[in-house]
């Protein structure tokens, strides 16, 4: 049998962007869709070998899998085809197109379930926004869900100023033009994003004060140590955790320790927003 290239290869379809639900299909607690995918490949190159590579697995692999299948089957699924200028190949047998028939049809009906149920879970607008909020993703490791309670706005500049759960508040400093396009309104929910290197830490102010415009004072909860630096977590009356990352040597010269009080500043300009579309 001739191989051909892999092409059309069928993948298991994900979760679409902005989906609440997902959910991996398996049949006999097993068989998912890298499997499926392998046995497409074997369709389309008429090679296990080539399969193998195109589903990822090694040859050996592919062929311990095709073995344990067959035996859950109780009937062969793929068999080799002799001769031919390529020197014979692999092809699937008339289980194994049933099983990929199915499989199939299984996926259309997965994929309708999850579309039915979501559809259910936007109808609670309480569940879906929580859902929303959950599902978002990040390299952010603070991330604050809150109510808008003012909008200063400037020629240039829009300070915004997020109630987050516990009372307290979290000001953000956008441009006129991003506030404009994302239709920023007082009462609207929004999500403040702080990178933990934007976070000072601060023990001991000695009589200063300081221009960061947003300072959440706490109590030290955690403090993980890296080679390098450190994720120190402050927990905020009512629980809410402001993450810093701090450098080892700054750990030691604060002699940082759990249960210690300190304060998390960070300016306005180092926070995003996002808002629901």
């Amino acid at each position: 049998m001739s191989e051909r290239p892999a092409q059309g290869l069928a993948e298991a379809a994900p979760a679409a962007p902005g989906s609440l639900l997902g959910g991996e299909l398996k049949l006999a607690g097993r068989l998912d869709a890298r499997f499926f995918e392998l046995l497409r490949a074997v369709e389309l190159t008429g090679s296990l070998q080539k399969a193998a590579r195109t589903a990822g697995y090694s040859y050996k692999g592919a062929w311990l899998l095709m073995d344990t299948a067959s035996n859950l089957a109780r009937a062969p699924l793929i068999e080799r085809v002799q001769g031919g200028a390529g020197g014979g190949g692999s092809r699937l047998t008339p289980a194994a197109h049933q099983l990929l028939a199915a499989w199939q049809q299984l996926q259309a009906r997965h994929t309708q379930f999850l579309r039915q149920e979501e559809a259910w879970l936007l109808e609670q607008p309480a569940l879906a926004a929580l859902l929303r909020r959950l599902t978002m993703k990040t390299t952010a490791r603070n991330q604050f869900a809150g109510t808008i309670r003012s909008i200063e706005r400037g020629p240039a500049t829009v300070q915004v100023t997020l109630e987050i759960p516990g009372g307290h508040e979290i000001s953000a400093a956008i441009t006129a033009a991003a506030a404009a396009r994302m239709k920023l309104l007082e009462g609207g929910e929004a999500i403040a994003l702080i990178k933990a290197s934007e976070v000072v830490l601060v023990t001991d102010f000695a009589g200063y004060t300081l221009s960061a415009r947003n300072q959440l004072a706490g109590t030290i909860a955690r403090l993980q140590k890296g080679a390098v630096s450190s994720l120190v977590g402050i927990t905020l009356p009512g629980g809410a955790t402001v993450t810093a990352s701090v450098t080892n040597d700054a750990v030691e010269a604060l002699d940082l320790k759990v249960g210690q009080r300190a304060t998390a500043s960070f300016k306005a300009y180092a926070v995003m927003l996002a808002v629901p579309d």
